[in-house]
């Protein structure tokens, strides 16, 4: 018997439209905690899909955000159906929340959660948010009403917002939903067809990542061409492209910084050891000391 996803839902997105997605074999669900390298791990995708250095289309028409409001539902079924490629799909939802298909890859990545707490922020800040309520009034029609005209105005200072992240009950965009997220995944990541990577290990040895993850996807490497692929998923490149894989059209204040900064470590110099007590004491209320070691890639 196949259970009910579970139903994850903020004022940006809704696991729910899912609903009338006709899953194909070969599908690719990139699901990631937002701001662990989502966009990043799209684009990877492309170039393995396609096998070439330039994506076809934009990203944004290549790999939509399904779970997002930013679509008239009617016209992204439509679309996805249209897709003749092997479809790779982005979604911020966690695994029990998603359609559950042995036929489908489901590819996460985590990061050091205090790098997200960072690049949260910024990704915030650079977010048209006028921009963002009128989209969202009109894909979700009266609906939209259900969340209010706005969302909440942000604390004033970095240091709160950050602590807001991580304290937050929130099942979504906090350090709990990250947490969540993360954790279905390591505990299916034995599974064929679930795939677990780590940001800092993208930068580390992003030709062996991208070799690893064909792999898993089942797709043959052109050793001519390889050179160019992997050049064309650096953040260099990426940034420079950032006019066509800059996702979500028309809600970002500038396209190019959305690819900001794309490093580790920033959290260092924010943060004295009381902090990161504090933040320690957090992260094992909520998660295991294994994974909290993987993602933070220290003792916990």
């Amino acid at each position: 018997m196949t259970e009910t996803p579970v139903r994850y839902r903020n004022p940006l997105m809704d696991s729910a439209r899912w609903n009338g997605v006709e899953l194909r074999d070969g599908d690719i669900i990139v699901t990631t905690p937002a701001k662990c390298g989502t966009t990043w791990t799209q684009i990877i995708c492309g170039l393995l899909v396609f096998g070439q250095p330039e994506l076809p289309k934009p990203l944004d028409e290549l790999s939509p955000w399904v779970d997002a409001y930013f679509r008239d539902h009617d016209d992204l079924i439509a679309a996805l159906a249209a897709q003749e490629h092997r479809r790779f799909m982005k979604s911020h939802t966690p695994l029990d929340g998603l359609p559950s298909d042995g036929r489908v890859a489901y590819v996460a990545t985590g990061r050091d959660p205090r790098d997200v707490g960072v690049s949260m922020d910024h990704h915030m800040a650079n977010m048209d948010m006028e921009a963002v309520m009128k989209i969202r009034v009109a894909t979700m029609g009266p609906e939209a009403a259900a969340f209010g005209d706005s969302l909440p105005a942000p604390a004033p200072t970095f240091y709160e917002r950050f602590w807001n992240w991580v304290d937050s009950d929130d099942i979504s965009i906090s350090l709990k939903g990250l947490l969540n997220h993360i954790g279905q995944v390591w505990e299916r990541r034995e599974e064929d067809n679930i795939v677990l990577m780590h940001y800092d290990e993208l930068k580390a040895d992003l030709d062996g990542q991208m070799r690893s993850l064909a792999d898993a996807l089942g797709i043959a490497i052109d050793e001519e061409v390889w050179p160019e692929l992997v050049k064309a998923a650096t953040f260099d490149a990426v940034r420079g492209n950032a006019e066509t894989l800059t996702p979500e059209n028309g809600i970002w204040k500038d396209k190019a910084d959305f690819f900001h900064k794309g490093s580790s470590g920033q959290w260092k110099t924010l943060f004295d050891e009381d902090d990161l007590e504090r933040y320690r004491a957090r992260v094992n209320e909520l998660t295991t000391p294994e994974i909290a070691e993987w993602l933070h890639r220290e003792p916990f």
